[in-house]
């Protein structure tokens, strides 16, 4: 992404609905995992962006410490900056760290990009993570629905949990929980998708503040939801947890 669209993430993810609900989600799932896993070392936010999820976890998970890597350096620096935790520059498909050095691994809407490889990445984590780590992942869904956001932030492929299942077990992880989310928001997602125009502008944006509450309301009631441990049957986004299998 250019450097401007770094700094409007950087500005509006601590406060548009989806950013906030997907952190809320994600470290929901991540702090028992990790509590009942036997694994040693930090947790990585492969992929950091511009630190925000970095920034909801705080230092450390379960008592592992946190950080990040991120191929932009506008991006890390930012990250850097938001979070204070400390952050690499450098690739998911070539991790700069050692061979079970890592407790978690997280990555968030980062398998979807032009510049990632997702096999190469998976493996890397595989290779990284200690045995009984914990990997959440979160990936756009159905590529049918690539959108011109998608485009603009050079998205290129989308997942449908068959195909995500599918790629994590190819890679020596077994998955946990898989859910879609996002669910009840998904008609009018669709009907987003089908109307808008082919150079419309980015989604990452802030919202009216009624219609921010509403959204983020929908998302707590799939939250708690998932915490029962019912995985949704469709939905923009889809979440999983894993484990190196073995």
């Amino acid at each position: 992404m250019e450097r401007a669209e770094y700094e409007i993430m950087h500005a509006v993810e601590d406060r548009m609905w989806w950013y906030r609900g997907l952190r809320t989600l994600v470290a929901r799932v991540l702090a028992p995992a990790l509590a009942r896993s036997p694994a040693a070392g930090p947790v990585l936010d492969a992929g950091c962006g511009t630190g925000g999820m970095l920034s909801r976890l705080g230092t450390a998970v379960a008592g592992r410490q946190t950080l990040g890597v991120e191929y932009d350096p506008v991006a890390a620096a930012l990250a850097a900056n938001k979070s204070g935790r400390p952050i690499v520059v450098g690739s998911i498909n070539q991790l700069p760290l050692g061979a079970g050095d890592l407790a978690g691994y997280v990555s968030l809407d980062v398998y979807c990009h032009g510049n990632v490889d997702p096999d190469r990445a998976l493996a890397e984590a595989r290779r990284c993570l200690a045995p009984g780590g914990i990997a959440v992942l979160n990936l756009p869904a159905y590529q049918w629905l690539l959108s011109a956001h998608d485009k603009r932030v050079h998205n290129v492929r989308r997942f449908t949990r068959r195909q995500a299942r599918t790629l994590l077990a190819g890679h020596g992880f077994r998955v946990v929980r898989a859910s879609y989310w996002n669910t009840f928001l998904f008609p009018l997602m669709l009907l987003h998708r089908l109307t808008e125009r082919a150079d419309a502008a980015s989604d990452v944006r802030d919202y009216p503040a009624w219609l921010d509450a509403i959204f983020s309301a929908a998302l707590a009631i799939e939250r708690g939801l998932i915490a029962l441990g019912i995985s949704l049957p469709f939905g923009g986004s889809l979440l999983l947890v894993a484990t190196p299998d073995g």
